[in-house]
């Protein structure tokens, strides 16, 4: 998705780049936005290009899945194209931003339905796991924390590293002009601020999840399959 330039100057931060990943990587951080609404004035995704281009401004590589035609989940089968490309973003992704507005207290139905078309396991690839995360917010009215608290709760069950920082953005139809870019205020410094955090963690993160998510349960597994693989054998 080709997005403008950022609406505000933001300061530059040398030391990012700077940083040592273990590892040989050719390309920048990869970063997949998920976004939960179909409306076409829609603040969750105004908020989500916002930080597309926080992002792409830091550096990173960024891209947007559109929900729209996305089935739900168990309606269709895992070959449908909508359901193979947010996968194979989601594998292609190092970190994620997850954006929703708040509906009934709560996240979205579509923003639910693209979180559960993405499976822990895949075969022998883990989708989600070790992946950086953010979560972020819209609020028709007064500031709440309903969506990111459940976001953090999804990103815990996908073995996701879910960055401290967050944003909520209230009455979020204040803070958009006509175009759907956001106005600068403490709320637009907020979602820098959450962006900084998530880029950091993202280079600090590379070349390291294998050894952060290598679990003794897990490997533990292996093993007594390997034992009682060569005990068939005997």
């Amino acid at each position: 998705m080709e997005l403008p330039n950022i609406n505000h100057d933001l300061l530059p931060i040398p030391t990012l780049m700077q940083l040592e990943p273990v590892g040989n990587y050719d390309h920048p951080p990869r970063f997949l936005l998920l976004y939960g609404s179909l409306r076409e004035r829609s603040f969750s995704r105004f908020l989500t290009e916002e930080a597309a281009r926080i992002l792409q401004h830091f550096g990173g590589e960024v891209k947007i899945f559109d929900p729209t035609e996305l089935p739900m989940v168990g309606s269709v089968d895992e070959s449908h194209p909508k359901v193979q490309e947010l996968r194979a973003l989601s594998q292609w992704s190092e970190g994620q931003v997850w954006c929703s507005p708040e509906r009934h207290g709560a996240i979205t139905a579509v923003m639910k339905n693209q979180i559960d078309w993405i499976p822990l396991e895949q075969g022998a690839l883990r989708p989600t796991q070790g992946r950086t995360l953010a979560v972020m917010q819209v609020c028709g009215g007064s500031q709440s924390f309903n969506v990111v608290n459940t976001m953090r709760l999804l990103g815990r069950w996908m073995r996701m590293f879910t960055i401290p920082n967050q944003s909520s953005v209230p009455m979020a139809y204040k803070e958009f002009d006509d175009a759907g870019r956001m106005r600068r205020s403490a709320y637009y410094e907020r979602v820098v601020d959450v962006m900084e955090e998530l880029f950091k963690m993202t280079l600090l993160m590379r070349g390291r999840t294998d050894f952060l998510t290598d679990r003794y349960s897990e490997r533990n597994e292996r093993a007594v399959k390997a034992i009682n693989r060569q005990i068939a054998q005997l």
